[in-house]
């Protein structure tokens, strides 16, 4: 039987992080109702679209280039807004009177992903950047908290973020799930108990390499923008009403052909892990990619996040996870299980050479082994330590060119 229960937690938030979740709420519903304006229909239901991935696919750029929410609030909002159209047009089709679903109520839906929890607290995702904001429980124990969120027999699934205006206070209703071995809602056996895991490395002169040993070369793309950069410095100069209308056409169609672009590329990444059974995509985490990647030009910082987004949100649809891990010397670490030596010297360019072990290799392939592993090592803490987890230690294998690497073997590196 499926057991779900939710847990309804007050939460204690400054004033500037009140500030930063209204914005947050304000823009999540834009998103929302952008949705359904483009799902619905006066008309007709049959002309109102209700395919997730549809609307989705037509809408999500738009809507992440239009806002400051992460990638997926904004496909939160989408999946939201599909989902009350979807429920208009049942009651349309029974004859009843309906009209368009329209989003006023500070309410936004997070994952796993978007929210952390803690024994005390929420981090949440806003448009100001990751909150942490702390609990306000009741004295008497247990509380629904305790009893759902944190006990070992229940797993998270997702959450609302309510704002009761009545009282200017913010709730978070956490739902959850009953683990139960017995239970036809848990998933299955898959036959492969473990993870495999496609580290994928990002960088300059290859747009983006996996542990498998695949090149997504990026000398196609640097041509493409460089031409478009060329092309408008022409139009630039001419400085005519005909130049500034020719400059916004060829804008259109650059940003057009930058999405499609990395759009194959990402198809092709998620293609990949498939292939090799991976269960989990591992990219580095972006977040001050800017700094190591001195030499690289706005638009393969532009790439390198999109390229990121499109996979996070293709990859579920293939049963493929994506996650994010820290890349503290993944460039400059051997790759090879029985080394793990990490120095300055081992990486010249685009070569990669140990020296301890003599292992020598691309040096963009060795990253994104090292990604890899990274997770492999994040998997095995994040299971240990986790207060709503009992699924204790799992092994990580890593996919690489010729078979898999366990992530259990990887031994310390020098200086850890």
């Amino acid at each position: 039987m499926d057991v779900r229960r939710t847990g309804v937690v007050k939460l204690a938030v400054s004033d500037e992080q009140r500030d930063a979740l209204h914005q947050t709420a304000e823009q999540y519903l834009s998103c929302a109702n952008r949705t359904t304006d483009y799902c619905w229909s006066d008309t007709s239901f049959t002309e109102c679209k209700t395919n997730k991935r549809q609307v989705r696919d037509a809408l999500y750029s738009e809507l992440r280039e239009e806002t400051e929410l992460q990638a997926q609030l904004v496909q939160a909002a989408i999946r939201r807004a599909v989902e009350a159209v979807k429920g208009v047009v049942e009651r349309w089709k029974k004859g009843q009177r309906v009209s368009r679903p329209t989003f006023t109520a500070e309410t936004m839906d997070y994952d796993t992903r978007s929210a952390t929890f803690y024994r005390r607290k929420a981090s949440l995702s806003t448009v100001e950047g990751r909150v942490e904001c702390p609990f306000v429980l009741p004295a008497d124990s247990p509380t629904p908290y305790e009893q759902y969120v944190l006990a070992e027999d229940y797993k998270l699934r997702e959450s609302a973020l309510r704002y009761d205006a009545a009282t200017d206070e913010f709730y978070l209703n956490i739902s959850t799930q009953r683990i139960d071995d017995n239970d036809a809602e848990v998933p299955t056996d898959t036959g492969h108990p473990d993870q495999t895991v496609l580290g994928i490395d990002l960088g300059v002169n290859s747009l983006a390499v996996s542990s498998t040993g695949t090149f997504w070369q990026g000398d196609d793309y640097d041509h493409w923008c460089r031409e478009f950069e060329k092309r408008r410095g022409e139009m630039q100069q001419r400085g005519t009403q005909a130049a500034h209308n020719a400059l916004l056409r060829l804008s259109k169609r650059e940003e057009a052909w930058r999405k499609q672009y990395i759009h194959t590329v990402a198809n092709e990444i998620v293609s990949e892990a498939v292939e090799h059974d991976c269960d989990v995509i591992a990219f580095e985490d972006l977040t001050d990619i800017r700094e190591r990647l001195p030499h690289a030009k706005w638009h393969h910082l532009w790439a390198f996040r999109r390229l990121f987004e499109y996979v996070e949100y293709k990859a579920p649809e293939q049963g493929v996870s994506v996650e994010q891990v820290e890349p503290n010397y993944t460039s400059q670490r051997c790759s090879r299980t029985d080394c793990g030596f990490t120095h300055d010297d081992n990486r010249h360019g685009e070569h990669f050479c140990c020296q301890k072990c003599g292992y020598e290799v691309n040096a963009d392939y060795n990253a994104a082994k090292n990604i890899g592993l990274q997770y492999a090592r994040k998997r095995t803490h994040r299971l240990r330590s986790s207060p709503t987890s009992g699924s204790g230690d799992a092994e990580v294998d890593l996919r690489v060119n010729g078979g898999t690497l366990n992530g259990e073997s990887h031994q310390p590196i020098a200086g850890d």
